[in-house]
């Protein structure tokens, strides 16, 4: 059986295959296009490149098609929570007449045969590897078979890297927390001698009992306290411990439980107790994780998880009980360590090391303004 394929058709597979088996790009789905691929990759120099097969016959037209690029890119924006988005726009078929021009964030490329890929003045200035990417020689049906493949195993990898990241796990350290902060409760009830000895207490703090700074993210102020508290953690503990693991987990918590303590001795001069620094330390690292998975998760980290921390940090400046310096201190420390201990993504080295900068940082800030 023979397969007939024009130019055209064989450069946009050829293109497809190589954004997505080399270049890690993702297809997907625009409504309201025709003759157009769109591939995404968020951590690539040019984060949407869109494939427009339609012809384009004069200037007019390539404006308005511009027009439209802008607007499908505003959408993705929206949904991806991006500020900036490079679009490289690669053209299939278009007018001698056109004049062919960057846009505001948007770089157009003329392609009409594999030679113009291939050209320095082309797409292979920007992807050097395209001079040299080939495929296996055969037929047309052999090209559609071993293109198929490559992006089917592609597609199949990445499938199982999500599948790693995200399928049910046994948690451990969530539920110790929770046991120990339960028993805590017990053995040294509210306002005992030993639980004063333990809680965040500025005075003793900056009298040399620095353990203060941890201790008192494992005591309660009342049942209601500690029962609103251990709910939160088994739902945001579980998540962070499926995601990030176990070990990354336990970092996160007990980093985030320091950096709401410092805080709040830096802002506040009243004794506090409580878990929910570093439980709002749990929320910044969902909102990290959201942020860098959000093609995945959807309108999870803009429906559910940026909401939960406005609300909750609103219920904390209307309630002056509440310490939000804590909350506030564990939120950007849960943040900040995440990213320094990096998410398992095979790309995010440079990631890790901003991460560990902006963390150590952040933590002399914090120790600066205790002991000045």
């Amino acid at each position: 059986m023979s397969v007939s394929l024009n130019s055209k058709d064989e450069i946009i597979m050829r293109l497809v295959h190589y954004f997505v088996t080399v270049e890690n790009y993702q297809p997907i789905i625009v409504n309201g296009v025709r003759n157009e691929i769109w591939l995404e990759n968020l951590n690539a120099p040019y984060r949407i490149i869109r494939i427009n097969s339609n012809y384009i016959h004069n200037n007019d037209q390539f404006e308005f098609d511009n027009f439209k690029i802008r607007n499908v890119v505003k959408q993705i924006k929206r949904k991806t929570f991006t500020l900036k988005m490079k679009t490289l726009n690669i053209l299939l078929d278009v007018g001698q007449d056109v004049k062919i021009e960057p846009v505001k964030s948007v770089d157009s490329y003329g392609i009409s045969s594999i030679k113009d890929v291939r050209k320095d003045d082309g797409l292979a200035g920007l992807y050097p590897k395209l001079k040299t990417f080939t495929l296996h020689k055969g037929d047309n049906l052999d090209l559609i078979v071993n293109i198929t493949n490559d992006i089917n195993n592609k597609t199949e990898e990445e499938n199982k890297s999500y599948e790693k990241v995200f399928k049910p796990k046994k948690i451990i350290f969530t539920w110790a927390i929770i046991a120990l902060c339960v028993g805590l409760f017990f053995m040294f009830p509210p306002r005992s001698s030993i639980w004063y000895d333990l809680a965040l207490d500025p005075n003793a703090i900056h009298a040399g009992e620095y353990w203060r700074l941890l201790t008192a993210a494992f005591l309660h102020a009342d049942v209601f306290h500690l029962m609103v508290n251990m709910y939160a953690l088994s739902i945001l503990g579980r998540q962070v411990e499926t995601f990030l693991g176990k070990g990354k987990f336990l970092l996160i918590y007990l980093g985030s439980a320091l950096t709401g303590s410092l805080m709040s001795i830096s802002i506040t001069n009243s004794l506090s107790v409580g878990a929910s620094g570093a439980i709002f330390g749990m929320l910044g690292c969902l909102a990290y994780f959201g942020y860098h998975y959000r093609l995945y998760l959807g309108d999870a980290l803009r429906g559910q998880i940026i909401p939960v921390i406005l609300i909750n940090l609103a219920i904390g400046f209307m309630i002056p009980l509440i310490d939000n310096a804590a909350h506030i201190g564990g939120l950007i420390g849960g943040a900040f360590i995440a990213m320094a201990l990096g998410l398992g993504r095979k790309d995010e080295r440079a990631s890790r090391i901003n991460g560990a900068v902006v963390t150590l940082i952040y933590f002399a800030f914090l120790i600066y303004l205790l002991l000045s």
